[in-house]
C-alpha cells in the first residue's frame, strides 16, 4: 500500500490531489512507525524518507542524508535536542524556530500563523498541521529549508549552509547521500577489523599514554602491531576525506562513515594508488599497508616498529573529539571471527 501511494504522490500533479495523496500517506508511515516490528526501523525510515522525497522532489537518499546529519547531532546533544520515544526522524526543531521567535505560541501548529510569525514548521503529512511533533512535518520542514535556494547540488549547498551555518554541515550532508546514493540501502552499520584476521597481529588498548615526539601529547587511538606490508582494511561503508603525508601519523588516511565517524589509519608504508580522495570504500576494502612512516618530513621511516595507529573521531559541529577505539576493534574482531567460523561450519 505504502509504495503505490508513493507512486501516486509523484504522478499526481493537482496540488489538492498531492494533498490528500500525502495525507494518506503520512497516516499510514505514522501508523507503520508506531506499530513496527522489531528490526523494522530502517523499513520505516525508508518510507518516511521516500514520502518526503515525493511531495519535495528530491531524491531519498537526499533526504535520508539531511536526516542522518541530523541525527548525529541529535545524538550527540540528546538534552539540548529531545525527540520523542518512538521518534524516526532524527531532525530536531527548536520550538522557537519552528513557531517563529515572535509567536507567543511557541507549540502553534497552525501553519497560517507559523508562516505568519516567519516560522519554519510546516504539513508534510497533509493533514492540515504543522505538527513539530510528528515525524513527517519535521523533516519536511527542515528538508524544505535546505531547498529554498533549489535542488541542484550548487543550490542546495547555498541551502544547507545558510541553514546551518556551517560549511562541515554542507560538507556531512554531501558525503551521506554519496554513501547512500553508491550503494542504496540505510543498511551501512556493518564493520570489520581493520587488518584480516589470518595475519599475524597484536593489540591492547593505548588510549592515554604519553607521546613525547613533537611535544607533549597524549596517544589518541590504538596501536595494532603487525609485520611491514599487512594490508590495511576500512573498517567499514565510508567516504575517503584525507589521504597523504602528516609529519605525525606519516602516510594516512582518513575514512568518514555513515554515523558520521572518522577514522583515522596512520603509519602506513603506502596506499592502494587506486584510492583518491572522495571515493566511497566498503568494508573490508584495501587502503594500504602497515608500515612506519611518520615523525619527520614526507617519507620518513623506521623511527618505531611496523604498526598501524588506529583512531576514531567523532564530529561535533564545530570540531571532533576523539575517543578510545579499543572496545570498537575488539567487538569487531569477535563478530568477524563469529562469522567467519559460522560460514566455515556452513560449508559456505
Amino acid at each position: 500500500m505504502l509504495e503505490r501511494l508513493i507512486t501516486q504522490t509523484i504522478r499526481l500533479r493537482h496540488p489538492l490531489r498531492v494533498a490528500a495523496a500525502a495525507a494518506a500517506l503520512g497516516f499510514a508511515i505514522v501508523s507503520h512507525v508506531h506499530g513496527q516490528e522489531p528490526g523494522g526501523e530502517d523499513k520505516a525510515r525508508r518510507e518516511l524518507y521516500d514520502h518526503v522525497a515525493a511531495i519535495t522532489g528530491l531524491t531519498w537518499q537526499k533526504v535520508a542524508a539531511v536526516d542522518q546529519y541530523e541525527r548525529s547531532m541529535t545524538r550527540l546533544r540528546p538534552k539540548e535536542r529531545p525527540l520523542g520515544e518512538h521518534a524516526i526522524s532524527g531532525a530536531y526543531v527548536a520550538p522557537e524556530r519552528w513557531a517563529g521567535a515572535l509567536n507567543p505560541n511557541s507549540e502553534d501548529r497552525s501553519p497560517l500563523s507559523i508562516a505568519l510569525f516567519g516560522g519554519i514548521g510546516r504539513d508534510g503529512s497533509g493533514d492540515g498541521m504543522a505538527d513539530r511533533n510528528n515525524d513527517v512535518d519535521r523533516l519536511y520542514s527542515v528538508v524544505r529549508q535546505t531547498m529554498l535556494q533549489g535542488t541542484g547540488v550548487d543550490h542546495m549547498a547555498i541551502g544547507l549552509w545558510e541553514y546551518y551555518q556551517s560549511s562541515r554541515a554542507v560538507l556531512r550532508v554531501q558525503q551521506f547521500d554519496k554513501l547512500y546514493s553508491a550503494f542504496g540501502t540505510l543498511n551501512l552499520s556493518k564493520h570489520v577489523f581493520p587488518l584480516p584476521l589470518n595475519s599475524v597481529y597484536s593489540y591492547r588498548s593505548t588510549w592515554g599514554n604519553r607521546r613525547g615526539w613533537g611535544g607533549v601529547r597524549i596517544h589518541e587511538g590504538t596501536d595494532i602491531f603487525a609485520g611491514q606490508g599487512v594490508p590495511v582494511r576500512s573498517t567499514c561503508y565510508g567516504v575517503v576525506e584525507v589521504k597523504g603525508w602528516n609529519k605525525f601519523g606519516g602516510w594516512r588516511i582518513g575514512i568518514r562513515d555513515i554515523d558520521n565517524l572518522y577514522h583515522y589509519y596512520a603509519h602506513l608504508s603506502g596506499f592502494d594508488k587506486s584510492i583518491r580522495t572522495g571515493d566511497i570504500v566498503e568494508p573490508g576494502r584495501v587502503i594500504g599497508w602497515v608500515g612506519s612512516s611518520g615523525y619527520g618530513r614526507p617519507g620518513t621511516q623506521g623511527k618505531f616498529p611496523p604498526h598501524l595507529h588506529y583512531g576514531v573521531y567523532r564530529d561535533r559541529g564545530l570540531v571532533e573529539w576523539a575517543f578510545d577505539p579499543y572496545p570498537l576493534l575488539h567487538n569487531w574482531e569477535r563478530s568477524e571471527r563469529k562469522a567467519l567460523s559460522s560460514r566455515s561450519k556452513g560449508g559456505g
